[in-house]
């Protein structure tokens, strides 16, 4: 959500830098991220002069991007057993931001890392909403709802965004507006009571229902606004700069005085290093990679892999249970999403 995100957790960053790929194919040119849904497949054979590597390695880093990225949410679900959620939330952005702030700063020098500030308030806006408003009301809410269903409403992210779209006054086909609709039934299904098989809190289920027009529209609103060209930049600091107002969140939250990090297990503990780690930089730099060398309209069928990756991990990991109710509402909204991303990038 995923990147239809934003380097980090991810339907949002992959949705942001599809359009960018697209760009750097055609003119060599790097550009502010695109929202989702303006993605349009380039079937291209050669990359910057570099011929297209073989199947095989596309498809493996392909696969590091469903399994990652889909695992993610059981990830945050282990890390929330013992760990501050908004606090969490936010060291993990400012660490993986920071790590990539200074590869940047080492590779390019300081000259290439300056910013305006219209540069770096939008970063801020949109790092808070990608950051606080999507991955950490995601991260509170899991203290209470299964991943698997987390990662289910997570995934109408796009649905969000062909909204916001067509408020912005973008004509949206007839076609594409039914599959909206019958994503959002399915979400609706998946909020049923007693569908998910157990008690699941309703302030938990309203928090990630809430994340996904923030992530959506943080999506959304990267696209066209005046943000550094340099896209590794550009996520680095709305990293930073969100993770620190997850920081201030959880603060505010009163999560500080409960941080004991005697009582952090070591399941929590890895949980949160495999965020960092391995959701915010192995899979993103795998990625970035199969972004430059596969058709956008391929990569783009990680927003709906990932969630079907989260339920499985979910039941098989943390015996979650998946009930009828929301298989049926996982078959909906998959398949509302992935017409959705199939059509808007052809």
């Amino acid at each position: 959500m995923g990147a239809t995100r934003t380097p980090w957790h991810y339907p949002l960053m992959a949705l942001r830098l599809s359009r960018t790929a697209v760009a750097e194919r055609a003119a060599g040119a790097v550009e502010s991220p695109a929202a989702a849904g303006r993605i349009a497949a380039e079937p291209a054979t050669t990359v910057r002069g570099r011929e297209v590597p073989t199947n095989w390695l596309v498809w493996l880093c392909l696969g590091i991007v469903y399994v990652v990225w889909g695992s993610t949410y059981l990830a945050i679900r282990v890390t929330d057993e013992t760990m501050p959620a908004l606090l969490t939330a936010g060291a993990r952005f400012v660490v993986a931001g920071a790590i990539v702030y200074s590869v940047l700063l080492v590779r390019l020098g300081p000259a290439a890392l300056r910013v305006t500030r219209q540069q770096l308030l939008w970063s801020a806006l949109i790092g808070g909403l990608l950051v606080t408003g999507g991955n950490g009301l995601v991260m509170v809410g899991e203290i209470h709802v299964p991943s698997g269903l987390a990662a289910l409403i997570i995934a109408s992210v796009p649905l969000w965004v062909v909204l916001y779209r067509r408020i912005a006054g973008e004509r949206i086909a007839a076609g594409t507006l039914a599959g909206v609709a019958v994503g959002f039934a399915g979400v609706a299904l998946l909020l049923i009571p007693g569908g998910s098989g157990g008690h699941i809190k309703a302030i938990g289920l309203l928090l990630v229902v809430l994340a996904a027009p923030c992530w959506a529209l943080g999506s959304f609103l990267s696209s066209g606004r005046p943000l550094p060209s340099n896209p590794f930049l550009s996520t680095a600091l709305q990293m930073m700069i969100g993770g620190c107002i997850s920081v201030f969140a959880g603060v505010a939250r009163g999560e500080l005085g409960s941080v004991h990090t005697g009582a952090f297990s070591g399941r929590s503990l890895a949980g949160f290093a495999y965020l960092i780690v391995v959701g915010s930089l192995v899979a993103f730099t795998a990625y970035v990679w199969v972004l430059q060398h596969a058709p956008v309209s391929k990569v783009a069928t990680y927003a709906y892999v990932n969630p079907v990756i989260a339920i499985i991990l979910g039941w098989a990991i943390l015996s979650e249970r998946v009930t009828a109710t929301i298989i049926a509402g996982a078959v909906i909204v998959v398949a509302s999403v992935a017409t959705i991303v199939r059509r808007e990038s052809h």
